[in-house]
């Protein structure tokens, strides 16, 4: 096919797709605009990028996920409550059903690419029913030219289907929605959600268990960035501890903002795009990603617009707090145009303590960082969510535990070998709270945090001296340019001592309780960290 065919029903009987009506094929970002709009799906903002809802599902369906218990893969999945099997006979009967479903339906095809280095690429078909989820994955993944299309062989395919759903009874399922992952049919399949989301998380999870298996690739579900000197960063993080914001450096070209392979050359993006979170979006605080919330190409989803003027405003969370953009890399000035570099010099490791007793950046040793790679430890917030009333410690291992199939420490044992091998220096970079914990302290600044971490990133924070923090083991600084003496110290900057004492004993025996499933898989001084 070539670049923008459109045919009517053929092309897809690989798949068992037959019958449709119309299939676009790898339409481009106008074409797509076009559709989008034609077909009632979005509106153009005044800008020029294009604001979707997702409906219902307006983040992930994490309960909902489930990979094929089939004996290609059942000894190496990490089977549990994040992993979940289902039979492969449940499968076929809901494939089966799908396929039905499509016939005389308008599809959209994107080929493409997971992977920037063609070495370890993985062509993929990308299948849905919404014109703006073939955009989202055009934006997301690594565009194939003219060329690649030509001879495009997909080695995994996902097709997404947000108006099909599943009957919980018959296909085993938990609710009518569901994203299934099969390693032995290599193929994905979501239904009953339009949080796009998923897509890119699903495939995520499919390099999670590939690349380290058959490539022992490190998969990393980090940011990276390049300094001017050519020193590469890894930011490990999840939701909400900064991990976009504080990658998305002036002074440093990034490589992407959500997923990268480690190999023997370097660190390699997974993706052509970026999916940031945007609510209360600052011009001044994070100006290159807000500028793309401006751009031709991008996907606001969740993000309110008002009808008649077609202005969206980023503060409003009538809809969900997480409102996201999907756009191109292109959209960011300072990038690494090949989407890869060198080892690492540096790994942060990103948390967002609410509980205010993590410093506001500490240094890791190897065992320190393994310990907290596995514990990937970051915490909820009284009010954010129906029920909690004070902070929540939230653990999620390999900062990405919900896309990991493998045993979390198959990565783990990935990333101390790359430490040790490249000589890497790690820190753990508190974004949350200081001074107390949420409703009593304040948040950490940004630009303490971009301070903190541009010192560790030229040298500067290494060579000065440093603290023994008595709880938690961690080597503190003792200064650092911009910003005050006393905030590198979080007990200092509690009024009630006794009070800060309590509560560090407190998210210590939480760690301790999380880590006790790690500890007779790890060494001696990496279980007894803390």
């Amino acid at each position: 096919m070539k670049l923008n065919d459109v045919t009517r029903g053929t092309g897809l009987e690989e798949h068992g797709i037959t019958n449709a009506n119309l299939i676009y094929w790898t339409p481009i970002t106008p074409v797509l605009y076009e559709l989008i709009v034609r077909r009632g799906e979005g509106l153009i903002s005044h800008l020029g990028a294009i604001a979707v809802k997702t409906g219902h599902y307006t983040g992930r369906a994490a309960n909902e996920k489930f990979i094929v218990d089939e004996p290609t893969s059942h000894a190496n999945v990490a089977w549990g409550k994040v992993n979940r099997p289902l039979s492969p006979e449940k499968f076929d009967g809901l494939y089966k059903r799908m396929l039905a479903y499509m016939h005389g339906r308008d599809l959209f095809v994107q080929d493409c690419f997971v992977g920037a280095d063609k070495e370890h690429r993985l062509p993929i078909r990308v299948i849905t029913e919404l014109a703006w989820h073939s955009l989202f994955a055009r934006n997301m993944f690594v565009q194939a030219t003219p060329k690649e299309l030509e001879s495009h062989a997909p080695q995994f395919t996902i097709i997404n289907l947000p108006s099909f759903h599943a009957i919980p009874s018959v296909d085993g399922t938990n609710s009518e929605t569901f994203i299934i992952i099969n390693f032995e049919k290599k193929v994905v399949i979501i239904g009953g959600t339009s949080y796009a989301g998923e897509i890119k998380k699903s495939v995520f999870t499919v390099l999670n268990y590939l690349l380290p298996l058959e490539k022992k690739i490190f998969s990393m579900h980090c940011s990276v960035n390049v300094g001017l000197k050519g020193d590469s960063a890894v930011f490990f993080g999840l939701s909400g501890t900064g991990k976009t914001t504080l990658s998305a450096d002036p002074n440093r070209s990034l490589v992407g903002d959500d997923e990268h392979g480690w190999d023997e050359r370097g660190v390699f993006n997974f993706e052509g795009g970026c999916y940031a979170k945007i609510i209360d979006l600052s011009k001044e605080a994070e100006p290159e990603i807000y500028e793309t919330t401006r751009r031709f190409g991008t996907i606001l989803e969740n993000v309110t617009i008002d009808s008649r003027t077609r202005r969206i405003d980023l503060t409003d969370n009538s809809i969900t707090d997480n409102t996201r953009a999907s756009y191109p890399l292109t959209h960011i000035p300072n990038i690494v145009a090949t989407g890869g570099t060198v080892h690492p010099s540096n790994i942060i490791m990103l948390t967002c303590d609410a509980f205010g007793v993590l410093p506001p950046i500490a240094r890791l040793n190897k065992e320190q960082a393994m310990y907290h790679f596995l514990s990937g430890y970051t915490a909820r917030v009284a009010g954010t969510e129906a029920g909690v009333k004070e902070p929540s410690a939230t653990f999620s291992t390999c900062f990405g535990g919900h896309f990991m199939a493998l045993n979390p420490t198959v990565y783990g044992d990935l990333l101390r070998e790359k430490i040790a091998r490249h000589n890497v220096t790690c820190w753990l970079v508190n974004t949350g709270w200081s001074g107390g914990p949420y409703g009593v302290g304040s948040r950490m600044k940004i630009a303490y945090s971009r301070a903190l971490i541009n010192a560790a990133l030229d040298g500067t924070l290494n060579a000065g001296s440093f603290e023994k923090d008595p709880v938690f083991g961690l080597d503190i600084p003792s200064s650092c340019a911009g910003v005050p003496a006393e905030v590198l110290n979080p007990r200092n900057t509690w009024s009630d001592k006794a009070k800060y004492d309590e509560t560090a004993a407190k998210l210590v025996g939480m760690f301790k309780d999380n880590f006790a499933k790690y500890a007779p898989h790890v060494s001696s001084e990496v279980a007894n960290v803390l």
